[in-house]
């Protein structure tokens, strides 16, 4: 029976809002990637960055990155290398 499992939705569940993008820019995320600096690589496809305001530990998992790169990084995800 529907509703009776915690996991199956009740039949009359409203459905759920989906974000909408407006003016080519994301809603979420406003599509935004920052520069920062690889201070030291840790295995496992991730970084140590300095991001001006302090460290942050990023994925590579995406670049080839180099301690002393300058990355763009977006959701603690770094998508490129930024090319000097």
């Amino acid at each position: 029976m529907t509703g009776d499992h915690p996991l199956l939705p009740l039949a009359s569940a409203p459905p759920r809002a989906v974000p909408e993008c407006h003016a080519d820019v994301c809603i979420t995320c406003s599509d935004e990637a920052v520069p920062v600096r690889v201070v030291r690589l840790l295995g496992d496809d991730l970084a140590m960055v300095d991001t001006g305001a302090g460290l942050e530990e990023v994925s590579v998992a995406l670049v080839d990155a180099r301690v002393g790169d300058t990355l763009l990084v977006h959701a603690k995800e770094a998508i490129a290398v930024v090319q000097p």
